[in-house]
């Protein structure tokens, strides 16, 4: 098929939008975090650095983000024009408006677990006899795929009809203690909670990490002194450890909370999102590839894209404070 210029020309449109709104962007960052090249040198230099990377971003990223962007005020084709009608849609659709409150759920629930639990490991583990095998063991997950330890944790909420044997660990543990077993997975909106225990499994590790090399960190003097002064374990963590770490302890929920809007992997595997499990990007696969709904596909994708620009700017923010900090 020969390429006809005219027919492309609207895409080739966006694309050149899209070029633009990329150097834009790139030269307020460049501007905001570091005031700016200042020579002609710097000019090149920047521009050397950057355009490899920039290619990269424009394909992979800024294009989609344009391109769905316009889908999102099409219709199922992406070729008829509905206005806001997508959007409409996604927040007066009972199922969709189950779908963000699920999606809510995870967003207010996991990254808090999962960085607290990660902070009582890092606490807990620090200086211990057994660190490195105990740090071993609880990052492990971390080296599971999502989809892998979906699989696990689906044997775990595993149910069989009462009378024959379990293989789920937790109908079994019920049965031990006299109950009766339960379809974890089936009844709302404890599924969705129970999906977000999967989550917060995989990223306590994470959390660990980060947050240990915070807490070894702190200054040995600091510690001293507070001792010194009679504080017992207590205070010394609230008065002394976590102000010294809190810098981190932010990065640390906003890169779990960034990693919790997008899941799909858990959602997908252990229930595909019936029951009253699906999140916003399941549903998002779900209508732009199973039922061929591009433009509530990409209504919902938008929206997505448009709650994770608010954590990127805490993040770069904090970043910068961070590094001004560390200048003084």
């Amino acid at each position: 098929m020969a390429f006809d210029i005219f027919a492309e020309l609207p895409k080739l449109l966006w694309l050149v939008i899209a070029v633009a709104a990329f150097l834009a962007v790139i030269g307020v960052l460049l501007v905001a975090v570091d005031g700016g090249p200042r020579t002609r040198y710097d000019w090149w230099q920047a521009a050397c650095f950057l355009t490899p990377a920039g290619i990269l971003l424009l394909v992979g990223l800024v294009y989609p983000v344009v391109r769905t962007t316009v889908l999102s005020f099409h219709g199922p084709g992406g070729d008829t024009p509905v206005g806001w009608d997508n959007y409409v849609w996604m927040f007066t659709r009972p199922e969709i408006l189950l779908v963000l409150r699920n999606t809510l759920l995870w967003v207010v629930f996991a990254p808090l677990l999962a960085t607290a639990t990660g902070l009582v490991y890092s606490v807990l583990v620090d200086r211990s006899r057994y660190e490195s095998v105990a740090k071993s063991l609880l990052f492990m997950p971390m080296a599971i795929s999502f989809v892998g330890a979906s699989i696990i944790w689906k044997f775990v909420y595993a149910y069989r009809p009462a009378g024959a044997d379990q293989i789920g660990v937790l109908n079994q543990l019920v049965v031990w203690a006299g109950g009766e077993p339960r379809p974890w997975l089936l009844d709302g909106p404890l599924n969705t909670l129970l999906l977000i225990v999967v989550l917060i499994w995989i990223q306590a590790g994470f959390a660990m990490v980060i947050l240990s090399a915070a807490i070894k960190a702190v200054p040995a003097e600091i510690v001293e002194a507070a001792r010194i002064d009679g504080v017992n374990g207590w205070q010394l963590f609230w008065r002394i450890t976590l102000p010294s770490i809190w810098p981190t302890v932010m990065v640390v929920l906003i890169t779990i909370s960034v990693q919790t809007l997008k899941v799909f992997d858990i959602v997908r595997t252990m229930t595909g999102g019936q029951f009253g499990t699906s999140v916003i990007a399941n549903e998002m696969y779900g209508q732009a590839f199973r039922y061929g709904q591009l433009g509530h596909g990409s209504a919902l994708a938008v929206f997505m894209f448009v709650l994770v620009i608010p954590l990127v700017l805490v993040q770069i923010r904090n970043a910068r404070r961070t590094r001004e900090a560390q200048s003084l």
